[in-house]
């Protein structure tokens, strides 16, 4: 794979009434991102509640997704968790599937310190064939992989991207100075400045509804239209600071749902927003005409 691109998708998992997966709704859920601006899609991830999910669940996620758009898209999946082995056996499943790619979160709960992220992310990239996107995400997972780590691991052949959500420019920095690494913002508020410090574009969850605002943003800014890339920034941040005025993905399944497309409810212990949560989301939307 030369490129993961440049908008890549953290998909939102569709759940039945009963909570079970509606893997119809996936697959049609992947097809409108796709055709609205998403270069890829990320499966399982944060946003697609992966945490609640049985790893049974996921690989039959997976398998429908690249059923649906994996002639058109990259998938990747979300196979890491806070256990290495069972990282290790999860993304060789996922590999399995034939999957384009696999994102592994940063261990959480354990906070192992920065040799225990190096050993951790080393032992599943050596497991797998699969260009990795090593994910970095402190404030879910309660430890910060440095840049010196991310440098290191940038030594192993398949660990080909991060996604950083650090909200540390700085880090950002030093990352693109010293690694070949493509650096995805994990962040939508935080694109624009992460491409201006040598990023490549985003895994977003705004692009649920501006897909095509997302990378024409991206696509103008690398095309040297940093005023055009700048207005449409401006034009889309009240939509992404209402996309977090609670516990992502919370807003985001309410936002789809609004639009139309079955995401479904969420499982606890994440619960619906309040009505005043709910109001900032359909502002930002109808500000935009999303509704």
């Amino acid at each position: 794979m030369k490129s993961f691109g440049r908008v890549l998708t953290a998909m939102v998992t569709p759940f039945n009434e009963d909570y079970t997966v509606n893997y119809q709704a996936a697959a049609k859920l992947a097809n409108y991102l796709v055709d609205n601006g998403s270069d890829g899609i990320v499966v399982a991830g944060s946003t697609g509640e992966s945490s609640t999910m049985t790893h049974e669940e996921e690989l039959k996620l997976f398998a429908t997704v690249l059923d649906a758009v994996g002639d058109r898209a990259v998938i990747v999946a979300g196979t890491g968790s806070n256990d290495t082995k069972t990282s290790i056996d999860h993304t060789r499943q996922a590999e399995k599937l034939g999957v384009h790619g696999a994102m592994l979160v940063a261990p959480y709960y354990n906070k192992p310190p920065q040799q225990g992220f190096y050993q951790h992310f080393k032992a599943v990239a050596e497991s797998t064939q699969l260009p990795v996107i090593i994910y970095n995400i402190p404030g879910r997972c309660g430890a910060n992989i440095l840049p010196e780590t991310i440098i290191r691991l940038s030594e192993i052949k398949n660990i080909v991207a991060v996604k950083e959500a650090s909200g540390s420019m700085d880090q950002v920095a030093e990352i693109v100075r010293n690694t070949k690494l493509s650096v995805y913002s994990g962040d939508d508020a935080l694109t624009l400045p992460i491409l201006s410090l040598g990023g490549v574009g985003i895994i977003s969850v705004a692009a649920h509804l501006v897909g095509k605002d997302m990378q024409e943003m991206v696509t103008a800014f690398l095309a040297g239209n940093i005023v055009k890339a700048q207005e449409i920034h401006q034009k889309l941040m009240p939509l992404f600071k209402s996309l977090f005025v609670t516990t992502n993905p919370i807003p985001v399944k309410t936002a789809v749902n609004l639009l139309g497309l079955k995401a479904g409810p969420l499982r606890l212990p994440l619960v619906p927003p309040s009505e005043k949560e709910t109001e900032v989301i359909k502002t930002a939307m109808r500000e935009l005409e999303l509704i």
